[in-house]
């Protein structure tokens, strides 16, 4: 659990989230909220984002220039020291993203929203579009930078880094991750 009062976190869960879903690693005003579709098993399990062995989140945002070393899920709280956050859209644990249904998408939406807007970063991204398109109600979603705002921050749509996402290769989802870096910049 994450728990330093000064920066503004979360506790592991609030009246409004589940016991069981992963502690949102967030504080005021953040460069980038990065937002997963829900977590994983394993990182469910130890409690860290993006803790799976087939994720290559770390080391695309490292390749991105996001952190200046690589970073490990079970330092995810470091993050916050390089102005970035990490939250999910869905809070129920899967082993695949598909087995969510739309419903828990829209379900998950308000509580989304209200993060977003307690904490304002200048950006949220979501990784995979399955998430954004089933949140924003929008059928067809591309990569990028979104038209509209989210909570009040800026929307960038990335790669999902699963390692069951194979249409993107390490070298696609860093090169996908510093495109944001520098619309931020």
């Amino acid at each position: 659990m994450v728990s330093n009062q000064g920066l503004g976190l979360l506790p592991a869960a609030t009246d409004n989230t589940p016991a069981s879903a992963l502690p949102d690693v967030l504080a005021d005003g953040l460069a980038v909220v990065f937002c997963g579709i829900n977590p994983g098993l394993k990182a469910a399990a130890t409690g860290h984002h993006f803790a799976g062995n087939g994720n290559r989140f770390w080391r695309a945002l490292h390749l991105a220039g996001f952190t200046p070393t690589l970073l490990r899920a079970e330092n995810d709280a470091d993050l916050l020291a390089h102005g970035c956050g990490l939250t999910t859209a869905v809070a129920r644990p899967t082993q695949r993203a598909d087995q969510l249904s739309l419903q828990e998408f829209r379900d998950a939406r308000s509580l989304l929203l209200q993060k977003i807007e307690r904490h304002r970063p200048g950006w949220i991204a979501f990784l995979g579009k399955a998430a954004y398109a089933a949140i924003s109600g929008q059928r067809q979603v591309q990569w990028g930078c979104q038209s509209v705002l989210f909570g009040g921050a800026n929307v960038w749509v990335l790669p999902n880094p699963s390692g069951l996402n194979r249409a993107f290769s390490l070298d696609d989802l860093a090169a996908a991750y510093k495109a944001l870096l520098l619309a931020m910049h």
